[in-house]
């Protein structure tokens, strides 16, 4: 049998995985696989333990979040691991498991780790620390990491779209100097950027899937300039509702690296994860960094 370490965190999302957790593990013990479990208890559990144990087995398995996926990729990219991962998304929104048409069903979840291959996609590196699919700053970013654990247990995806309208009125608008990998310059002043590897930004933003390769070495920089009129205001929010990108509002490009000028006080998020900003940052993409499992179908 092929040996694979479950990595939970039993807080995640409305705590449903917990309910499920014999029944995940009787489908992969029928599938092939002896089973070690970890749960988590603290923040950066699951980057230690896949750190730590990745070379002991022959898959990695997430359960939870986004941030806890993050902790996962981030503790087997720094040990220079390239055992296969899977991930059974049992957070609140799942943005990163949306973009590779992950079941929602975490049995069906579990059937699709057992048959699916491993697939090599992008991760990022923003600094110092990894992300597997967004950076991102300004409008809405901040309802990532702010609401609270309870709100979106109670309500899920609906909690952070009631935190980003609440948002709305406060907006304010960070100058930045933003340089691509070709040496393209943008600067202006931009309520919302976002350097990402994702279909779907905390369930309120969609980027179009025909942009978005998760393998091709690109990040999708998104830049959103501040409307000054209800004018450009109600262009913005046709363009971000259509996708179609075709206006001075907005500046979408893609890049494998990108350096940004930016107030050092300005909050950052990473996977939903609150990241401390710097004068200078700069976020690169990590091509094929992991073996991420996928149905055969997708």
């Amino acid at each position: 049998m092929k040996k694979l370490l479950l990595i939970m965190n039993p807080c995640s999302g409305t705590k449903k995985a917990n309910h499920a957790l014999a029944d995940i593990i009787n489908i992969l013990n029928r599938g092939g696989f002896d089973v070690t479990t970890y749960m988590t208890s603290a923040r950066l559990d699951a980057t230690a333990v896949a750190s730590a144990r990745a070379s002991e087995f022959d898959v990695i398995l997430c359960i939870g979040g986004d941030g806890t996926f993050n902790e996962v990729i981030s503790g087997l990219y720094g040990a220079g691991s390239h055992t296969p991962v899977g991930y059974i998304p049992a957070g609140s929104t799942n943005d990163f498991a949306n973009s590779l048409h992950l079941s929602k069903d975490l049995l069906q979840a579990a059937r699709d780790v057992v048959m699916g291959v491993p697939r090599p996609l992008d991760i990022g590196r923003f600094n110092d620390r990894y992300f597997s699919y967004i950076a991102s700053f300004g409008a809405f970013t901040r309802a990532s990491y702010a609401t609270s654990q309870s709100l979106k247990n109670t309500l899920g995806h609906f909690a952070y779209i009631l935190s980003g309208i609440k948002e709305v009125a406060s907006i304010r608008s960070k100058h930045l100097r933003v340089t691509t990998a070709d040496g393209t310059v943008f600067e202006d002043d931009y309520i919302f950027g976002a350097i990402s590897n994702s279909t779907s930004v905390a369930g309120l933003l969609t980027l179009d899937p025909g942009i978005v390769d998760m393998s091709d070495g690109l990040f999708e920089v998104l830049l959103i300039r501040k409307p000054r009129t209800p004018l450009e205001l109600s262009d913005c929010i046709r363009a971000l509702t259509t996708q179609d990108y075709d206006t001075p509002m907005l500046t979408l490009s893609s890049s494998e690296r990108v350096e940004i000028d930016a107030p050092a006080d300005m909050d950052w998020t990473l996977d939903g994860e609150w990241a401390e900003g710097a004068p200078h940052c700069t976020v690169e993409n990590l091509r094929h960094a992991v073996n991420v499992i996928i149905h055969p179908k997708e």
